[in-house]
C-alpha cells in the first residue's frame, strides 16, 4: 500500500556549488510511504506524516547551507561551530563561520535533488514505524513561466532560523509599470541577481574585523551576532549586492520599487517579490 502527500512542505535553503558558489534554492517536497496497514487501517496517519516528517526536514536542510563534503573544500568543526573555505568558478572565494546547526553536511560531491533526497531518506526512515517499509521523496522547484533569481542572505534580527548567514530562496519577480507587466525589467532583475548574496549594508565589515575566517582580496565581508551565535562571511564581490536596508522580502520589494522609480519617475510602479514559493511582498512607488 502506498500513501502520498504532495506539497508536504517547502525547503528554503542555500547550497554550495563548486562552479557557482552559494546558491539560494526553494524545493517543494512530495512524499510517498510504502508499507502495510497498521491497527488503524492506515500506513501512517496524515497528521503524523505532516508533523513528524516535516519536523525532520525543517530541522535538517531547511534554512541552512548545504555543503557537499566530498567536494574540494576545507570544512572544519570545533566547539559547536564550523568553518568553510572554498574556491569556485576557478577564481572566486567563499568562506563562512557559523554554528553547526546552520549547515547541512551532505555526503556527496555535489548538491542536487538526488543527493538531498538520499540525505533526507537516511534521516527520516529510522524515525518511521515498522510497518512503513519504504519512503519516496520528490524535490521540485515551483513551476513558473516568469523570471526568477537565486538569492542567499542572513537576517540577524530574526528570532528563528532566518538569522543564519547563508540561507536562501529561488524567487520569481513581477514588475508592473502603469498597470502593465514588464517582462523586460523582470528579466533584467533576474539576471542582475542570478546566484546573488544580498547583504545589508549595516552588516558589512572590513576584512580586518573578521576574527575566525580569512578574506581574499576583492571579498566583501560580513559579521554579526544573533541569538543562535556568531556568524562571519567572506565572498567575492562579484557575487554580492550590498543593499541600504535589511534583506527581508519586504525590504527587497521596496528596494526594487524605489530603484525602478528613479528610472521611471513618471510611472506607477508595482513590484511583487517572492520569497521562495507562495509567499512574498508587494511594494508600490
Amino acid at each position: 500500500m502506498t500513501l502520498f502527500v504532495n506539497n508536504l512542505t517547502v525547503i528554503d535553503f542555500s547550497y554550495f556549488c563548486p562552479k557557482r558558489g552559494p546558491i539560494g534554492e526553494s524545493w517543494i517536497v512530495d512524499l510517498t510511504l510504502d508499507g502495510e496497514l497498521n491497527d488503524e487501517s492506515m500506513v501512517l496517519d496524515f497528521a503524523l506524516v505532516k508533523k513528524q516528517v516535516k519536523r525532520i526536514i525543517d530541522a535538517s536542510v531547511d534554512h541552512s547551507l548545504a555543503i557537499p563534503i566530498q567536494a574540494d573544500l576545507q570544512f572544519e568543526e570545533a566547539d559547536g561551530y564550523c568553518q568553510i573555505d572554498a574556491t569556485f568558478a576557478d577564481t572566486h572565494h567563499f568562506a563562512m563561520r557559523a554554528p553547526l546547526a546552520a549547515v547541512s553536511k551532505i555526503d556527496a560531491p555535489i548538491i542536487n535533488e538526488q543527493s538531498v533526497v538520499a540525505h533526507l531518506t537516511a534521516l527520516i526512515q529510522p524515525e518511521l514505524p515498522d510497518n512503513v517499509k519504504g519512503i519516496g521523496i520528490n524535490l521540485r522547484p515551483e513551476p513558473s513561466n516568469s523570471f526568477y533569481y537565486h538569492y542567499s542572505h542572513g537576517l540577524k534580527k530574526h528570532d528563528g532560523n532566518c538569522q543564519r548567514i547563508v540561507h536562501g530562496h529561488r524567487s520569481t519577480i513581477g514588475i508592473e509599470l502603469d498597470g502593465m507587466q514588464m517582462p523586460r525589467l523582470q528579466k533584467l532583475w533576474s539576471e542582475k541577481w542570478r546566484d546573488i548574496y544580498l547583504l545589508s549594508e549595516e552588516d558589512k565589515v572590513s576584512a580586518s574585523e573578521l576574527q575566525h575566517i580569512r578574506a581574499h582580496d576583492g571579498d566583501i565581508c560580513s559579521k554579526y551576532t544573533a541569538n543562535q551565535g556568531e556568524f562571519e562571511l567572506a565572498l567575492s564581490a562579484q557575487c554580492v549586492d550590498v543593499l541600504p536596508c535589511d534583506t527581508t522580502v519586504e525590504c527587497i520589494a521596496d528596494y526594487i520599487a524605489q530603484e525602478l522609480k528613479r528610472e521611471h519617475p513618471d510611472s506607477a510602479i508595482k513590484v511583487t517579490a517572492y520569497e521562495g514559493v507562495g509567499k512574498g511582498s508587494i511594494s508600490y512607488a
